[in-house]
């Protein structure tokens, strides 16, 4: 079952379910998520074990795990952590055999990456889905992103002039845990209340992490100010000049292509 992220504050107010599927493209989301299954399974008396599944990880130590009850009589977290996403085919075939012995008095977190749409399809998977709760943690898009780091500043008690967003948004470059970063460098440099354009601008550092695939959707989405921010961070990051100029041209190859193609469809109206 998906519940979306802002759904989550409000479902942990009851007692844990069995199952939890943490995964998305932003790392922030995907840890304050999983801490915040975590701080209730603590208010509930839930005890913890990590498993990190990396190479040579014996996938039967989840069972052992889920079977391995307090002395006392609590209830138990089972905090598995899947960082490539791929649990390959033993842990696959694990984690659905684990899906049909869900009992009471545990619980499973499972924390994964961003997953691609081929793991979306793979059994495995889908039986997590099936029989648990399943909280996809992407990033909003860069249109929403001003947005989205008022609301951020709104939990410390700040706010912001429409300004002062754009230009954190514009140095994070989509970059999440560097916008959390500067949000808490504000809260911890001024008072409650309202910040100026001056302050943020003084506050805040370039973190963009900036890569040709950021400038390849800069040239899609036709944002010159984005392109150019971009090409002086990657010279200034010593990125190799051929790499950039094959990244420009292949763009213009699809866009001259796909001119091409309308103008052709045109021909035939």
């Amino acid at each position: 079952m998906q519940l979306r992220p802002e759904q989550l504050s409000a479902h942990l107010d009851k007692p844990l379910a069995t199952l939890y599927v943490v995964y998305g493209d932003q790392p922030l989301l995907t840890i304050e998520a999983g801490d915040a299954i975590r701080a209730t399974a603590r208010r509930q008396g839930f005890e913890r074990e990590v498993l990190v599944a990396t190479t040579g990880f014996r996938w039967e130590e989840i069972f052992l795990a889920g079977g391995n009850l307090s002395l006392f009589g609590g209830a138990k977290l089972i905090d598995l952590r899947i960082p490539t996403g791929k649990p390959g085919r033993d842990g696959g075939e694990t984690l659905q055999r684990y899906c049909k012995q869900l009992g009471p008095g545990v619980t499973t977190l499972v924390t994964l990456p961003e997953v691609d749409w081929l793991t979306r399809k793979a059994a495995w998977f889908s039986a997590l889905v099936e029989a648990g709760f399943a909280i996809e943690c992407n990033g909003p898009a860069l249109a929403q992103l001003p947005g989205w780091i008022a609301e951020r500043l709104k939990r410390q008690k700040q706010t912001a002039p429409r300004e002062a967003l754009d230009f954190i948004a514009a140095h994070v470059e989509g970059n999440l845990l560097a916008a959390h970063q500067e949000l808490q460098k504000l809260g911890l440099l001024y008072p409650e209340g309202a910040l100026t354009l001056a302050q943020v601008e003084a506050a805040v550092l370039n973190v963009a992490r900036y890569d040709v695939d950021g400038l390849r959707e800069a040239v899609l989405a036709g944002d010159a100010a984005r392109c150019a921010r971009t090409l002086d961070g990657l010279k200034a990051e010593a990125a190799a000049p051929p790499l950039v100029l094959w990244a420009l041209a292949n763009e213009a190859r699809t866009v001259a292509m796909g001119r091409g193609a309308m103008d052709r469809g045109g021909d035939g109206d």
